[in-house]
């Protein structure tokens, strides 16, 4: 029977050493991440945005680095979700602040103007067997609360708050029928209690997403007949402007808008319904868009249309929609491939490698022409 050797004690520290060593060279401790200089956007175009999606991102040096690379694409806005369900996840007043302060931190210092998506209820605030995004009446208040509490912390650094995310969804309204007249309640309380904290910031509802689901479907309502309900319960005291998600699908952005068609002008049809309801002179902020680049999606544009696309619209709304603030692509980068059609919104990889989107975006924003295919300007 062979005689089992088991290494030496010396052999055994060497190896502990090795993996310790191992570890404090391949993970980034908060403590050794820092904040660096102040910085400020170099952009032709004040009005271009990202949507980072820094929600599920943990280690602190990746959140600096995606802002660090929004800031070099030469994007001035980020649009960003911060869930209610993280801050008090078992109970009231739980306030777990840390990863929204450390974004907010690292966001301030790239010179980024933010734009923070409010929502996703905790299990507390929710029958059980219910969704995130399923918040019955009676807890309107709580989330008033944590709206409330969030606009107090960040008063000296965000501005501008997005009250919950495409109501007229059945899916994000709980999977439960959408109500147009609910959610403006919803939006009253969070209004209320968002200018106690401070007046001056900016409420935006809406999110409505551009769908044209006929009356009556189980799966949600038609954007603009939403937005007109919302006007019909009262929401124009409740919102200093609207939140516009404006996808492309396979239509160029100069695509006329028309009431049967799903394109990036759709957004104009919802201005129009803002003046007709004598709110012509709130600002839209558009922050969700993009054009997706899979090579099988049905959905999907050629990689080069895409660029071309993307950097027409950034030019369109800064030079032909005077009432558009901003513009905000999905999505910026995703913590990790979801391994769907999804992973073609990006703009850069996992890994920090830009896509070529990316850098003809880069290019735009500095005056240059683009080299790429997407053509030159």
């Amino acid at each position: 029977m062979a005689r089992t050797r088991f290494p030496s004690w010396g052999a055994a520290l060497r190896l502990l050493i090795a993996v310790v060593l191992l570890l404090l060279v391949t993970t980034q401790p908060r403590d050794l991440v820092s904040v660096g200089p102040q910085q400020t956007v170099q952009s032709i175009n004040p009005k271009m945005g990202m949507h980072t999606r820094l929600t599920d991102e943990v280690e602190e040096w990746k959140v600096k680095r995606t802002l660090e690379m929004v800031r070099e694409m030469g994007a001035s806005w980020i649009v960003e979700f911060f869930p209610w369900a993280y801050v008090e996840p078992n109970r009231p007043g739980e306030d777990q602040w840390d990863h929204s302060d450390m974004v907010m931190r690292h966001a301030t210092a790239q010179g980024l103007k933010v734009i923070a998506r409010l929502g996703y209820v905790p299990q507390w605030a929710r029958p059980k067997e219910t969704t995130p995004l399923y918040l019955e009446v009676e807890h309107y208040a709580d989330f008033g609360n944590y709206v409330y509490d969030f606009v107090q912390r960040y008063r000296d650094v965000v501005d501008t708050i997005v009250i919950w995310n495409e109501p007229n969804l059945s899916l994000e309204w709980g999977f439960r029928p959408v109500d147009p007249a609910a959610y403006t309640e919803l939006l009253r309380v969070a209004y209320t209690r968002a200018k106690e904290a401070n007046p001056d910031v900016q409420v935006l509802g809406g999110a409505l997403a551009p769908t044209l689901a006929p009356p009556g479907s189980e799966w949600g309502m038609d954007d603009l007949d939403y937005l007109q309900a919302m006007y019909d319960a009262g929401a124009a005291d409740w919102f200093d402007g609207l939140a516009v998600h404006a996808y492309g699908a396979k239509f160029p952005p100069d695509e006329p808008a028309a009431p049967d068609a799903i394109n990036f002008a759709r957004t104009e049809l919802l201005h129009d319904v803002m003046i007709a309801n004598g709110d012509g002179d709130k600002p839209v902020m558009i922050t969700e868009a993009g054009w997706n680049d899979h090579p099988r999606w049905t959905r999907a544009v050629r990689p080069g249309q895409r660029i071309e696309y993307t950097v027409r619209a950034y030019q369109k709304v800064l030079e032909e929609w005077p009432w558009a603030d901003v513009l905000a692509f999905w999505a910026f980068r995703y913590p990790a491939n979801v391994r769907t059609y999804q992973d073609y919104f990006t703009f850069v990889t996992p890994d920090f490698q830009p896509k070529p989107i990316y850098l003809e975006v880069q290019r735009y924003s500095r005056g240059e022409p683009l080299t790429g295919p997407g053509g030159s300007q």
